[in-house]
């Protein structure tokens, strides 16, 4: 307790200086001291914790975010506490790199420009492993205009972590930084930055006559001056096309010749804002040292071909790039890394196939059209994305466009081809869909029935859907059953009406099929057909919502039955009788016509004569 008690006694001058300027009132003030001390008795237990010195720390943090805004000035700064805070904690956690990283944003925040190069400087000694802490001193130099101590930094730390891409990164990119405040500033001093030569307009070079009075051009041009300005202007040009940038890059490549280097230069050549002609240059020297460093790299021959394929290429120019780069990573394939390279050339073709999808992604939200083509495209890739990728990508859009039909098929699609938990996880997300989808009509049933496509071969299909009769002689099938589903699925919503018409007349067809499979080595079973067909009218009469139009799509598909005339009209009738509940015209012509004939024309007319006057004036027109 002791320790607290001193770290108390070090901060009356400062307290009392905040209440005699009224930053703080004797109860803040109280408040400070109380809130202090708590911190400072859990900083001194036999263990201490890292978290207890960065709380203590972002309270002091917010206590001097406070003062500033009560004040300006005042004899004493809160940020003291918050640096000597930081001391003590680094006493003991000298390893923790994060910890360092944050004493030097903290110091860089308040402008301490000197306190961030002594702690860089301890930090590095401490670490000289870690090429994150000299690209945070090179920064902090470069932001304070001084160059060559980042150069220093950065060229130590690259001679102890020769292997970090980083470091040469930044390393490239702060010469690229140099060359660009040099072309500046020799244009403000009149020197031709094209060739390097100082400007020959003397109103423009000096205007006022202040830099060089007395002395004329021919004077200024003769001896041993002309021989240095010739030398100087060499040595400018060099340095504008790039000279340092390129030994900067030799080295690196010597040093590290990996392709990881070469992807990472480019990126940032291609990106930084150079001028062209110096970009161009140094995009072909980087070319050249990655044919020379690595001639049989799969990832670099690529590299080497995506140089005909720039992002403004458009039109011809780029049907002409992609013709170039195809040939090179095709003349690469004969040679001895083949499959590697044919497994870049796969990737590089899928690549710009979804360049456009992929390029239109990043700009905004893309619409589903976009997004469904994206996941069809990789699902379908050859050689291109892992399975997990694809349906992370599958998963993604479809949270994204969560109405979209045609995204979520895409999605079932990829669920199907890749899902690694079987035939559940493709039913979850089907379930999914059908619960999210809007759209049209033919949207909505393409997305309902997605799960019942089988193959289409109806012997396969028959294959499918076996029938076996239970205890109870209920029938069983595989996709009988699973529309069954569906349909009761699709009568929760009164919205889903019109899709649970077309759920039901797709079971029709499939109840076709089933109970037309022979159960004998007979052609048909007619007695037990019939049979199973009356007991499927049953159940759609008292389980489904079956419409007038499902009802005449099953009395069309019963009439071209080859049964016997007995059972034929037993099954129609029955369908009659449902249907005419819905549709009472349509009905009675329909199967008055079937009566009629089937030689019973007496009871169709019977039938005709007592349905009403609408019935009669439409079977006159039929008639007739």
């Amino acid at each position: 307790m002791e320790r607290v008690q001193f770290q108390q006694e070090q901060m009356l001058d400062e307290l009392k200086d905040l209440v005699e300027k009224h930053l703080f009132t004797e109860k803040e003030t109280k408040q400070i001291v109380k809130k202090r001390t708590a911190f400072e008795t859990a900083l001194v237990r036999r263990v201490a914790k890292k978290a207890d010195f960065l709380r203590y720390a972002s309270y002091e943090m917010g206590l001097e975010q406070l003062r500033r805004k009560r004040a300006e000035r005042t004899n004493y700064a809160l940020v003291r506490r918050q640096f000597h805070i930081f001391e003590r904690a680094l006493k003991k956690f000298k390893s923790d790199v994060g910890l360092w990283v944050q004493y030097i944003q903290v110091a860089q925040r308040e402008g301490a420009r000197a306190l961030v190069g002594r702690i860089t400087a301890r930090a590095l000694q401490l670490h000289p492993n870690r090429p994150a802490l000299y690209i945070l001193a090179a920064s902090h130099e470069l932001s304070h205009q001084s160059p060559s101590s980042a150069r220093t930094l950065l060229q130590r730390g690259i001679r102890l972590n020769a292997e970090s891409v980083e470091l040469w990164r930044e390393y490239v990119k702060m010469e690229l930084g140099f060359i660009e405040s040099l072309r500046r500033r020799w244009e403000i001093l009149g020197i031709d930055t094209k060739n390097g030569e100082l400007s020959q307009d003397t109103d423009a070079a000096d205007p006022s006559g202040l830099i060089m009075p007395g002395v004329d051009d021919a004077a200024a041009a003769e001896g041993p001056m002309e021989e240095e300005e010739a030398d100087g202007a060499d040595a400018r040009k060099e340095i504008l096309q790039g000279a340092i940038v390129k030994s900067v890059m030799s080295g690196a490549a010597q040093a590290l010749p990996k392709n990881e280097l070469f992807e990472t230069l480019k990126t940032l050549l291609t990106e930084y804002p150079s001028p062209p002609p110096l970009r161009d240059t140094l995009l072909e020297h980087l070319y050249n040292l990655s044919s020379k460093v690595l001639p049989n790299d799969a990832g670099a021959i690529k590299l080497r071909a995506s140089r005909f394929l720039t992002p403004d290429l458009k039109g011809e120019g780029l049907v002409d790039g992609l013709r170039r780069a195809n040939e090179e990573l095709l003349q690469a394939s004969t040679g001895a890394a083949r499959e590697e390279v044919l497994q870049v050339y796969a990737a590089f073709v899928e690549e710009w196939c979804g360049a456009a999808i992929d390029g239109y992604m990043k700009h905004g939200e893309a619409p589903p059209s976009l997004l469904s083509a994206h996941i069809r495209l990789v699902t379908n890739s050859v050689g291109g994305e892992t399975p997990a990728k694809v349906l992370r990508i599958a998963r993604k859009y479809s949270k994204q466009a969560r109405t979209s039909a045609p995204v979520w098929l895409a999605r079932l699609e990829a669920e199907n081809r890749f899902g690694e938990d079987g035939r559940s996880a493709v039913a979850a997300a089907w379930q999914e869909a059908r619960g999210m989808v809007e759209g049209t009509k033919e949207e909505m049933e393409a997305v309902w029935t997605w799960g019942l496509s089988g193959t289409e071969s109806v012997e396969e299909r028959l294959k499918i859907h076996e029938v076996s009769d239970d205890r109870e002689g209920k029938l069983a099938w595989t996709e009988v059953g699973d529309i069954q589903e569906l349909l009761k699925e699709s009568m929760r919503n009164a919205s889903l009406s019109g899709l649970h018409e077309t759920l039901l007349i797709r079971y029709v067809r499939v109840l076709h099929e089933v109970h037309g499979k022979p159960e004998t080595g007979l052609t048909s079973d007619q007695g037990t057909d019939s049979g199973r067909w009356l007991g499927s009218i049953r159940h759609m009469a008292s389980a489904y919502l079956t419409s007038g139009a499902v009802w005449q799509k099953m009395f069309v598909v019963l009439e071209g039955e080859r049964w016997g005339s007995d059972p034929k009209k037993a099954v129609l009738g029955a369908v009659y009788e449902e249907w005419k509940a819905r549709d009472m015209v349509s009905a009675t012509i329909s199967w008055a016509k079937w009566l009629a004939c089937n030689g019973e024309g007496v009871a169709a007319a019977s039938l005709v004569g007592k349905s009403g006057k609408l019935v009669i004036e439409e079977w006159s027109r039929v008639v007739e």
